[in-house]
């Protein structure tokens, strides 16, 4: 009887520590990513493509078989051996999710790009031959179509501008070819700009992300698409918590265009732009480094249409407040071309608006975040040595009629040669002070504070940018 007692009281002692951790978990919140699992991953799908060998061409592959793109292949590539010309040859493999019942799909282009032959295998390992009815490159979208006797499942989409940093999401797709796995974590930021991809606003996570994983959904706790997973950061070759999706705002702009025209055209304002840190702010009269401030106008395009000048320093774009420069591109980029976009930006000092009829972009030409500045700056004080901005000069120097300033001809010491000034530099402006003669430069630089940050525009081989400096005396 006591044996009976024992046992029953151990398994009282058990029940309740088991009853207690269920609590604790509910108490503490924890995420349950079963019911999403079932509910949203047969609509997600695996993609591999096949395409010929070209002579000469080896190809660059993951260790899952992911023909990788720039940003992996530093990271993951490892040579694979050039298969026979002639005949089409596995190529990349990738993730996918369905957006309508009729079939269309969605993915990374970089998992299709190229490829003559792209299959899909659906939840149930059925597998179709998909058409790609368009690309778009700059964000790294790809849209499919496949045909289907039944109603196929569709992932629901979400709104990507209700995702707020600290939240929990979760990816599925074929990490390493490992089909249907989810993986979670949480959003780590918002409205990433990333050097090769100046117009989408990346959603960044810590969500564990591995070649495969390329083109599939990343999903809210209620199941909703909010972003297309794309791109990681690393240095090691494995990943070190920083992914970036596509929001699904961006997407849903994309693919109407897409189905529509096969491409996606994005507005363009002609300008060259860098961020603005502290010592640029201070010498522009700001409260605090924000904005895009303009470094170069292109001659022709609808900012020099619109009388924007170099100095300029956008604040917002149709209402929405430009904090960084990277957000200008994009926010320019949803505008349709030929629409009017009302520019709030910082001229001399003072708040201007200025409509703009907001242009294409070109299909290789775009703005350029962080554009880096170039040396500047002049004699005496600044330790350099300038002339007058003549026709031989504009020619040698193969710079546009109306570039005016003074060109560089030696650097001596001190401020120039710290900021590294070469001689042909152009100094067009100077603490916020247009330059059109050495005299003009000669008494700006005289008039310079002392301790304070002073900004100067210069032109280097066709390019354009600020720096900022202090002079001590």
């Amino acid at each position: 009887m006591n044996r009976v007692n024992l046992l029953f009281r151990n398994f009282i002692y058990f029940l309740s520590l088991s009853l207690l951790s269920v609590q604790m978990v509910q108490a503490n919140n924890l995420p349950d990513f079963t019911r999403l699992f079932e509910e949203a991953s047969p609509a997600v799908v695996n993609i591999s493509t096949l395409s010929t060998p070209k002579q000469g061409r080896s190809q660059v592959y993951g260790p899952g078989g992911e023909e990788l793109p720039e940003i992996f292949r530093r990271y993951f590539g490892v040579p694979m051996p050039e298969a026979p010309s002639g005949k089409p040859q596995p190529m990349s493999s990738g993730s996918g999710f369905i957006i309508s019942k009729d079939g269309y799909i969605l993915t990374n282009n970089h998992v299709v790009e190229g490829a003559e032959e792209i299959i899909v295998r659906l939840h149930d390992r059925s597998e179709k031959v998909a058409k790609l009815i368009g690309a778009d490159k700059r964000s790294d979208l790809a849209l499919l179509k496949i045909e289907s006797n039944r109603r196929l499942p569709v992932v629901k989409m979400g709104d990507s501008e209700r995702v707020k940093p600290g939240e929990w999401v979760a990816a599925i797709g074929s990490p390493f070819n490992f089909e249907y796995s989810i993986t979670k974590g949480i959003v780590s930021a918002l409205n990433r700009s990333l050097p090769s991809d100046a117009y989408v606003p990346f959603i960044q996570t810590d969500v564990p992300i591995n070649p495969g994983n390329s083109g599939g959904p990343l999903f809210n706790m209620k199941g909703e698409v909010i972003g297309i997973n794309s791109q990681i950061f690393t240095r090691s070759g494995g990943f070190m918590g920083l992914s970036f999706a596509i929001p699904s705002d961006h997407v849903e702009w994309a693919v109407e265009q897409l189905k529509e025209k096969g491409y996606v055209t994005r507005g363009w304002l002609g300008v060259a732009i860098q961020e603005v840190d502290r010592d640029l702010a201070e010498s522009f009269g700001l409260d605090k480094p924000m904005g895009a401030l303009i470094g170069q106008v292109v001659p022709g395009g609808p900012a020099d249409k619109a009388k924007l000048h170099p100095g300029d320093i956008i604040t917002r774009v149709n209402g929405r407040e430009i904090m960084r420069s990277g957000s200008l591109p994009m926010a320019i980029g949803v505008i349709t071309p030929g629409n009017k976009a009302t520019l709030e930006l910082i001229r001399d000092g003072k708040k201007k608006s200025i409509s703009v009829e907001v242009g294409e972009l070109p299909d290789e030409q775009g703005q350029r975040a962080d554009r880096p500045a170039t040396p500047d700056m002049k004699k005496n004080r600044l330790g350099i040595q300038v002339e007058e901005l003549n026709d031989d000069y504009r020619n040698k120097l193969r710079l546009e009629q109306d570039v005016k300033g003074v060109v560089v001809t030696g650097v001596i010491s001190g401020v120039a040669r710290s900021i590294g000034l070469r001689q042909g530099d152009v100094v067009t402006d100077l603490n916020n002070n247009r330059i059109e003669s050495v005299k003009g430069f000669n008494k700006i630089v005289t008039d310079l504070p002392r301790d304070r940050s002073v900004s100067m525009r210069v032109v280097r081989g066709g390019q354009s940018g600020y720096i900022s400096f202090r002079l001590a005396e």
